[in-house]
């Protein structure tokens, strides 16, 4: 398996599958998840309220198409608001890779794509969720044996790409 971090929009990776940092309404937001709606084109939302009426809490995922996006598939994962960390909002965060790389097992993706989940307007710090990503993610691969051929970490600012490029490089 190869893991790697660009810098630049997830909109751009070439996988099976990116994860989005969605909110809880599930009804598009700011940020790469505005983006993502903008993209995927009006499908996206109305298959949103269908699969997600409610919408959903923080930690759990919801797969939808792509529909517009050269990805084929978006796994919408919704990260915890941080509120100084003593609600949970790490093993809340954790849920979301781990959920997410549970339904690219279930769904056969051989890629997938994630952001800094929770890391923005939700105001997660960053070097904390980052650690939770990168070693969130290489622990389940290799608990669950998982046969993906690229897991990516794409960043939009340079001061997520330098901790998460950091974290990826002490891994390998």
């Amino acid at each position: 398996m190869v893991l790697e971090c660009f810098r630049g929009p997830l909109l751009d990776a070439d996988v099976d599958a990116i994860v989005n940092a969605a909110n809880t309404r599930m009804r598009g937001g700011g940020g790469i998840d505005g983006a993502i709606h903008a993209a995927a084109g009006p499908k996206l939302l109305q298959e949103l309220c269908r699969v997600a009426p409610s919408g959903i809490a923080p930690g759990k995922v919801v797969v939808t198409p792509g529909f517009e996006l050269k990805q084929p598939w978006i796994i919408h994962a919704v990260g915890p608001l941080w509120r100084g960390g003593k609600h949970h909002e790490a093993d809340l965060l954790e849920q979301c890779y781990r959920r997410a790389l549970h339904a690219a097992l279930v769904n056969d993706f051989k890629s997938i794509a994630f952001c800094s989940i929770a890391t923005g307007s939700f105001g997660f710090p960053l070097e904390e969720a980052a650690e939770i990503a990168v070693s969130t993610v290489v622990h389940q691969i290799e608990r669950d044996s998982m046969e993906l051929e690229k897991v990516e970490f794409w960043m939009f600012a340079k001061a997520e790409f330098e901790v998460y490029s950091k974290l990826i490089e002490e891994l390998s």
